[in-house]
């Protein structure tokens, strides 16, 4: 369970090119916002407006890309035909075993190009970030910013904790120098610490997870944390960092830090915000990190007053993506990161998500957030050795796609453009194989390649 981008903490689309402007599908944007409005009482993104896709060549009165029959009048044209046997062929490779699946739409037309046990609900690993991000930026909308907050009260300093899994110790540090100058001003040089992390709900383990996942693939989930800290108890981590840091301005710490709830007469002495929840989305995807995930899975029940739990963040990213007209035949989530082994998503509703992520203006840093092939700091870079063999070379940096892997499971959605122009939308997932990791991920990374028009 170590040595890859998505099994560690640790670990902007721009296709390029002037944007497609697809024409919004009136009945699914009425469904969603139907359900929206019932469900989850939060303003959220629209689907109509600028696709992430460019415009190349006609549309037809339908928006959709002319000269595409596949899944229309039931024959493809060439390139089709030719993408459709390679595929084929690479799907055969015995590095990939027998439980795979994979899917390939036409991003224009929506079409299905090639299936390949797409309905079989396979160990999405990491890719199920992809609905966990859907969900947050749908809910909680782009511009969304966490914040953390110091209170005062009776002698105390209290920590509260607000989501914020990118606070930084430079970023309490702002928040400690106007506390110590309240303080000062107030005649004060001793004062009790104590955070308050009861946004969340006691942490617990996911179905699928087990004790060995803390603290190095993923904390355990609460709703402070400083440096993203991979230590058990983040939120008092958080406090000794903040209580550091005023007796390093000469204010006298009195005890141990401590847990206890705010009081609603506590005064506020100083807040930090976050950067928008669209820049935490494309970091969390970028490096693939899973306490980002569990963290937006549970701000995003905060937000809409669910309970902050893994139960009740995976209620929501259900209701998400029905209101998406995204299939949850065979889906089955109990957690935000895609840790969980009981986690099953076939790589046809993985594709149709991705679809819709395409035509959603406010889902457009999941896009951004994508890994480059061969991009370096990416899940997709070099350093996990991705794309760098005579297969997939000739799609590096070309196609953005989200990794995903676990022990038995290795999985990759995305997109990429063709030489003519044509986007091409994917998922495939392996599961079970016994090659070496480096294997599997060398023939699912030429899949995506032949997705791309790599023939050889």
């Amino acid at each position: 369970m170590t040595g890859t981008p998505d099994e560690t903490p640790t670990n902007s689309f721009v296709p390029g090119g002037n944007r497609r402007h697809r024409k919004a599908r009136v009945g699914r944007i009425g469904a969603r916002s139907l359900v929206l409005a019932m469900a989850v009482p939060v303003a959220s993104a629209t689907l109509a407006g600028t696709s992430a896709f460019a415009a190349d060549g006609s549309t037809g009165a339908d928006g959709a890309a002319q000269g595409v029959t596949a899944g229309r009048a039931g024959t493809l044209d060439a390139d089709d035909a030719q993408l459709v046997k390679s595929l084929n062929e690479r799907i055969a490779d015995k590095r990939l075993g027998s439980d795979v699946s994979g899917v390939v739409l036409d991003g224009d037309s929506d079409a299905t190009l090639w299936d390949h046990n797409g309905s079989t609900a396979l160990m999405p690993a990491s890719n199920a970030k992809l609905a966990t991000a859907t969900t947050a930026l749908t809910l909680m909308g782009p511009n969304h910013r966490f914040t953390t907050k110091v209170v005062y009260g009776n002698g105390t300093l209290t920590l509260v904790g607000g989501g914020d899994r990118t606070l930084t110790s430079a970023g309490l540090a702002e928040m400690t120098k106007a506390a110590v100058a309240g303080l000062k001003a107030a005649g004060r040089t001793d004062v009790k610490v104590r955070v308050d992390d009861s946004l969340f709900a006691e942490p617990s383990l996911a179905n699928g997870w087990n004790q060995g996942y803390y603290p190095t693939e993923v904390t355990p989930v609460r709703s402070l944390v400083v440096d993203g800290a991979a230590v058990e108890d983040t939120s008092v981590d958080a406090g000794k960092v903040f209580a550091k840091q005023l007796a390093a301005a000469g204010i006298t710490v009195d005890g141990e830090v401590g847990r206890a709830t705010a009081s609603r007469s506590d005064v506020p002495v100083a807040q930090h915000t976050s950067a928008p929840l669209s820049d935490i989305v494309k970091q969390m995807l970028k490096t693939s990190d899973n306490n980002i995930a569990e963290t937006l899975l549970r701000m995003a029940a905060v937000t809409t007053g669910k309970p902050a739990t893994f139960e009740g963040g995976v209620e929501l990213v259900r209701q998400v993506l029905s209101s998406y007209g995204v299939s949850l035949d065979n889906f089955e989530l109990h957690d935000g990161s895609g840790l969980s082994r009981a986690d099953r998503i076939p790589a046809a509703t993985l594709a149709q998500l991705l679809d819709r992520i395409t035509e959603a203006p406010a889902l457009s840093s999941i896009l951004d957030g994508l890994p480059i092939a061969g991009e370096a700091g990416s899940s997709l870079g070099p350093e996990w050795g991705r794309f760098d063999d005579a297969h997939s070379k000739c799609a590096v940096g070309k196609v953005h796609a989200k990794t995903g892997t676990l022990t038995g499971a290795v999985a990759l959605s995305g997109v990429t453009r063709t030489e003519d122009g044509e986007w091409r939308i994917f998922s495939f997932i392996e599961n079970n194989s016994t090659a070496a990791p480096a294997a599997i991920k060398d023939a699912m990374d030429g899949l995506a390649a032949t997705v791309n028009g790599c023939w050889a």
